[in-house]
Order: C-alpha cells, then sequence, then structure tokens
C-alpha cells in the first residue's frame, strides 16, 4: 500500500471532530507521536463497530464486512476495494459522518500501515478480537439482557477491555518507563475498559432498548424481582433500583481500577496521564449521576454538564502529578457510590480473554 499523504493525515484530525466529541478532546492531550497512532486506532474501532451497527444489514452481510475489514487491516485485502463495496449498502439512518468513515476507510489503512510492526499488530490484534466478539453478540442481542454477570463481563471485553490492553501495548512502545510497568498494567487494563462501558450501558439503558438491545446481566435483575424483558414497566418496582445499585457497585470497583493503572503510569507522562483521568473523571460523575437519578427513562438526563467536563479537565491538569491529591479527589467525587467487595471487579478482569 503506498504511504499516507498530507491529505490522509488532515482527514484523521478532522474525521476524529465529527465521531467522537470525547475522544477529539482528549487525544489530543497525547503526545504527538502517539496521538497519531491513538486517532488512528479509535477511527479503526469505530469502522469495526459501524458495520455491526447498521440497521440495514442483514447478519450474515455483517459477518462478510466484518471479516473483510479485519483483513484489510491485516493488509490481505485491499482498502478501497472494501469501502466501494461496503458504503452503497449502508443505511440512511448512519450518520453522515459514519457513511464519511467508510467511504475515506482507505485513507485511515494508510495511516495504519505506516505504524511501527507492534503498533501494527497491537491495532490488529484489538480489531480482530472486537470484532469477533461483537458479531456473536450482535446475532444474539434480546430485550432479556445478558444471562449473568460473566456474559457483561465478556461483552464489555469485545467492546472495551481489549481497546484498553490495545492502549497499554501502545503506551509501552512509546516509552520504556511505562513499558517497565507493564505487567501490573496489563493486569488493569480489561477492568479499566470495562469500568468505561459499564458506565456506558448504564446511561444508555433505554436508548438500547429502543433499537432492540440490552446489555444488563438478567440475573442480577431476577434476584430483585425484576424481568428485564417487561421493562418499562418493570422499571417502576423497588428491585429495579436495588439492581441498579448493585451494577453502580461494580461500575465503581473498576473506576477505581481504572485510577491505579493510571498512577502506573510515569508522572513525567503528564499527556498520558491526562488522556487516562479525563476518561476517568467523566466516567465517575456520570454514574455519579445515574447513581442519584435510578428513576430516569433517558440517557440525556444523566448526561454531566459542559461545567462538569470543565471542572474535570481543570482539577485533573492541577492534580496530574500528585497521586495521593488524585485519589483524596476519587474519593470525593465516588462519595455516594455503592462499593463492590473487591473480588467482585477482580473476579471480572480478563473475563472475556480466550473466549
Amino acid at each position: 500500500m503506498s504511504p499516507p499523504t498530507p491529505e490522509d493525515e488532515a482527514y484523521q484530525q478532522r474525521i476524529l471532530q465529527g465521531v467522537s466529541r470525547t475522544f477529539a478532546l482528549t487525544i489530543p492531550e497525547l503526545p504527538p507521536r502517539l496521538a497519531r497512532v491513538v486517532g488512528n486506532a479509535y477511527l479503526l474501532c469505530r469502522i469495526a463497530d459501524t458495520i455491526e451497527d447498521d440497521p440495514g444489514l442483514s447478519y450474515p452481510r455483517q459477518r462478510e464486512f466484518s471479516d473483510r475489514f479485519t483483513a484489510v487491516v491485516g493488509g490481505q485485502e485491499d482498502a478501497q476495494a472494501f469501502a466501494e463495496a461496503l458504503h452503497p449498502l449502508l443505511s440512511p439512518q448512519l450518520s453522515e459522518t459514519e457513511r464519511d468513515l467508510i467511504r475515506n476507510a482507505a485513507r485511515v489503512i494508510r495511516i495504519m500501515h505506516s505504524f511501527n510492526a507492534g503498533q501494527r499488530a497491537a491495532l490488529l490484534r484489538c480489531v480482530q478480537i472486537m470484532a469477533k466478539g461483537m458479531a456473536w453478540y450482535q446475532e444474539r442481542e434480546t430485550l432479556d439482557g445478558l444471562a449473568d454477570m460473566p456474559a457483561v463481563d465478556r461483552y464489555c471485553y469485545y467492546v472495551a477491555g481489549v481497546v484498553g490492553e490495545m492502549l497499554t501495548e501502545l503506551f509501552c512502545d512509546y516509552s520504556p518507563a511505562i513499558a517497565a510497568q507493564k505487567e501490573p498494567m496489563m493486569k488493569l487494563a480489561v477492568s479499566f475498559g470495562q469500568g468505561l462501558q459499564m458506565t456506558n450501558i448504564l446511561k444508555d439503558i433505554w436508548e438500547d432498548r429502543r433499537r432492540g438491545a440490552c446489555w444488563l446481566p438478567r440475573d442480577v435483575f431476577l434476584r430483585h424481582g425484576v424481568s428485564l424483558a417487561r421493562l418499562p414497566e418493570a422499571a417502576s418496582q423497588p428491585g429495579y433500583a436495588a439492581a441498579l445499585s448493585e451494577l453502580i457497585a461494580v461500575a465503581r470497583g473498576h473506576l477505581e481500577n481504572a485510577l491505579t493503572y493510571t498512577l502506573r503510569i510515569p508522572v513525567r507522562e503528564r499527556g498520558i496521564r491526562r488522556f487516562c483521568l479525563w476518561a476517568l473523571g467523566m466516567a465517575v460523575l456520570t454514574l455519579d449521576r445515574i447513581n442519584r437519578r435510578r428513576d430516569f427513562r433517558a440517557g440525556h438526563e444523566v448526561k454531566i454538564s459542559r461545567r462538569q467536563v470543565r471542572a474535570t479537565i481543570l482539577l485533573s491538569n492541577l492534580s496530574v502529578s500528585h497521586d495521593r491529591l488524585l485519589r483524596g479527589l476519587f474519593r470525593i467525587a465516588a462519595r455516594r457510590l455503592p462499593a463492590a467487595p473487591v473480588h467482585a471487579t477482580l473476579t471480572a478482569l480478563g473475563g472475556g480473554i480466550g473466549t
């Protein structure tokens, strides 16, 4: 494949602004050389996610293009041919930004293939695992939820935990000092991803249901006398808030692991620390809003305000080099959240690996 052009690089910067306001905010905090790789990795994951989420593609078509995209990332198929085959089939329900990303997939792939061997391997592994896992769960989408917490752990691994592993590989490739912390960071990377993903699952309960999906653990709700198949009516039952409390506690535990992960990053790598802290801080505040409004019926009701986003950025930047202060800020932000037993979050670590 030909090397990336200046137009390709400009496109990557521009499209990031359109597909994710959060990552468009956090990725520029990374050192430029690392930001280029992480930005590209996010776009690759977004392409895989777009294929799986397109309501206009049948399941066999989703599997076909998911497999083809994995081959494109691995260099076994032409990226332009893939884009030209998929783009006309995309549903008009997708945003124009998502359609544009598919149309310009070859630009993203040219940049990806310019990375070093270790970076390419990390990105390819992530896409392979994510595509395989999302396809498996997509076929089994139901309003009854997932069977139990281990199933939720596996789902979170496929869509977020593996991203935590990939980011750790990229951080270690960038910095020998971080590479020295690789073993303990890898043990926490999946938990970091799961904390963010569980927060999103809880925030998006009602939006997911409207499109026919539910990623909540059925057994937890049944234990409290609530049938997920009977939502939203069953959400008025007392057991619904109690079940949410259990899940909020598990998510809180994963986010605490995420802080431990972040503090493993050397203080001098402030940009990488900020990248992690901003995402972590916004997740904790969102989880707090969910906890205080367990009767919410739309994601926008628990979305944090721009003022809270600015405060998260400011406090993270001021305390980025002070581990004790960061732990104190986490305790303050999470003070109203229920806590899970330590083993509950540690057991989930790597729950999807090898499945």
